[in-house]
């Protein structure tokens, strides 16, 4: 092995701000986390949280939850999605997409990807056409955002509606309009690895108020739905809350009370993930036998990863490229590897969903290569990490 080492660590986050500590033992020496539990005339940090990320994004209502994954079957459980139902989803995701679909006993259809990494919308019309489904899962997978417009033309047409899975896009937007503020419901995550981190946890936003209050009471409010200041109005509430069932996800105040913090610098934290981004994507630019993945105008997005494809490269080779980064302390992953690892999988990994053919979105998802670009890195890190990978696609030839 020649040439430099990085040291850095893919997987470490910036630490927790003395603000947000001192919010969270706040909550730690009232004794009350749960978030039904407060005063008289008190909101609590999980319903200011909800007031808080619903102006953020311009929502009429949001709920905070346990994780991401609880948030996206919630939204398909206050949808009514039925079991047997087909629930479109892209083949370019991770698990928790279809595990969601499958958690409500409904189907995975797989639409396919383009190299582009965003959701095929020829793919996506026949996929309406042939199963009649009637809700697509989008996930704007490590937050590359499809033609929102285009996509929300073809799914309005065929009466088709969207739950935005923005796990990787807290932050995005197309067009002007936040991601997630598209389709009937937007949901995110607070997983340590996504924008703002709580460890576990995650939103849901609509402007549908039966949806809202819906998954308020899926969540386990049961009959304090008038704690949720940034819920429906009471009477919503009536029509469904016999009928819904409790399938409990709640936020608690101790994570809340750290995540209002974050959210306030969240449009900071954005331009920070994209300077990074930038620098990288600068030093892999031109490299023969890599592809980068060109963003389109319209897009702001949020670089808290790269990716990258080696189109039809032999497995073998994109192997010994992954060992030879590693080596030199760059963490590549490889979403063409033919077993799962770590939370890395494709979709025939998924043995719970019916065997599917997409051939065209085979070749994208054999090449893509994908890093993590963490804020602990700094500009100069990021130069020496594009340095390293630059060096050893050459080097593979």
């Amino acid at each position: 092995m020649t040439g430099e080492v990085f040291k850095g660590n893919f997987t470490q986050q910036e630490p927790i701000t003395e603000e947000a500590i001192e919010a969270a033992v706040a909550v730690m020496r009232s004794g009350r986390l749960h978030r039904y539990n407060t005063l008289p005339g008190e909101k609590g940090e999980v319903a200011l949280l909800e007031e808080e990320f619903a102006a953020y994004t311009g929502a009429k209502y949001c709920l905070a939850v346990a994780s991401g994954g609880y948030a996206l079957g919630c939204a398909l459980r206050a949808l009514e999605v039925k079991p047997g139902e087909s629930v479109l989803t892209n083949a370019f995701t991770l698990a928790p997409v279809p595990g969601a679909i499958a958690s409500v006993g409904a189907k995975p259809v797989f639409v396919g990807v383009t190299e582009g990494l965003v959701i095929d919308l020829d793919d996506l019309q026949v996929k309406i056409s042939e199963t009649g489904a009637k809700v697509l899962m989008l996930s704007h997978m490590r937050g590359h955002l499809v033609d929102m417009d285009a996509l929300m033309y073809i799914c309005n047409g065929a009466g088709v509606a969207v739950i935005e899975d923005c796990a990787h896009t807290m932050g995005a937007h197309w067009n002007g309009v936040p991601s997630g503020r598209h389709g009937v419901i937007g949901c995110y995550s607070t997983q340590t690895y996504k924008h703002i981190n709580s460890g576990e946890g995650g939103f849901l936003i609509t402007d549908d108020e039966e949806s809202a209050a819906r998954a308020i009471m899926l969540s386990g409010s049961y009959m304090l739905y008038g704690k949720h200041t940034a819920g429906p109005a009471p009477d919503v509430f009536e029509k469904i809350k016999y009928e819904t069932p409790n399938v409990s996800g709640r936020m608690d105040h101790l994570r809340a009370a750290i995540l209002r913090v974050q959210l306030r610098s969240l449009d900071v934290q954005v331009e920070k993930w994209n300077a990074r981004y930038r620098v990288v994507e600068a030093g892999l630019r031109g490299t023969k036998g890599l592809t980068l993945i060109e963003r389109p105008e319209p897009e702001h997005y949020v670089g808290s990863s790269i990716q990258f494809l080696l189109l039809d490269w032999p497995d073998a080779k994109i192997e010994a490229l992954v060992a030879a980064c590693l080596k030199r302390g760059v963490e590549l992953k490889w979403f063409g590897a033919p077993e799962p690892v770590a939370f890395t999988s494709r979709y025939e990994s998924w043995r719970y969903c019916e065997v599917q053919s997409l051939p065209e979105s085979d070749r994208v998802l054999r090449a893509i290569m994908d890093m993590r670009l963490p804020l602990t890195f700094s500009l100069e890190d990021c130069e020496i990490v594009s340095r390293i990978i630059r060096d050893e696609v050459l080097r593979a030839g």
